[in-house]
Formats: structure tokens, C-alpha cells, sequence
């Protein structure tokens, strides 16, 4: 079961798309003018993080706004997560930047209502 998710504001979107797979959630998080995969956050009992290289050798900090998502649907995912993020607008303003917060808010908000109506998987059978 798949859904796709965008909010657009100060001149640019952003799009979470999330996917089910039997009781686990896989969430990407892309926008701007150069969409990308800068970070990857993955949650279990813990949370880890791994961000990449950007093209000037510093490290992408995209994981900021996986960090917004998992405040808010941490408590419904039955299994595990994983969330790719990477959003890059060219020559990003003091504005584009807090709008990339509300925007990340307003998807998490929006993907928290669709997990409620997500009926569980079938639990695995074991010998």
C-alpha cells in the first residue's frame, strides 16, 4: 500500500511518499530544485542515521526533517522504518529554509492520519 504526499510554500514542495511493506514503513522525503537522497534514518528500537557527502564534501543534514517525521508517527509503526530524505532548493533563503519545517509538520501530520487507518499485516508464522 502505497501513498504520496506534497505541501508547496515559499516557491518550492515537498513530497513523502510512504510505503508499506507488511508491518514495516518506508518513507522518502524529496523536494526542492535538485530532490535528492542526502540522509537515511532508520528506527527500530533506536534510531540511526547516516548522512551522505554533498558535492562540496560537507555532509547533508536532511535528516533534521526525517527527525520531525518520526516525532510524530513513531508510536504507530508496528514494525520497522526507514526514511530517505533530500531536499535541496538553489540558493535557499532564511524563509525557504522555516518553511521546510511547517511543510515537513503538515506531511508528517497528514501521514499520521493515513497510518491510523492502515489495518496491520498478517504476523509471521514460525515452526
Amino acid at each position: 500500500m502505497t501513498k504520496t504526499f506534497t505541501s508547496k510554500q515559499a516557491g518550492y514542495q515537498i513530497t513523502l511518499r510512504a510505503e508499506w511493506i507488511g508491518n514495516d514503513l518506508i518513507l522518502c522525503l524529496f523536494g526542492g530544485d535538485t530532490p535528492h537522497i542526502g540522509t537515511v534514518t532508520t528506527f527500530s528500537s533506536e534510531k540511526q542515521v547516516q548522512r551522505f557527502p554533498s558535492h562540496d564534501g560537507r555532509f547533508h543534514k536532511d535528516d533534521v526533517l526525517a527527525d520531525l517525521i518520526l516525532e510524530t508517527i513513531a508510536s504507530k509503526i508496528p514494525g520497522n522504518c526507514v526514511i530517505t530524505a533530500g531536499v535541496h532548493v538553489d540558493h535557499i533563503s532564511k524563509q525557504q529554509i522555516e518553511a521546510a519545517f511547517s511543510m515537513t509538520d503538515e506531511l508528517a501530520a497528514t501521514l499520521a492520519l493515513w497510518l491510523d487507518g492502515h489495518t496491520l499485516a498478517k504476523a509471521p508464522l514460525y515452526n
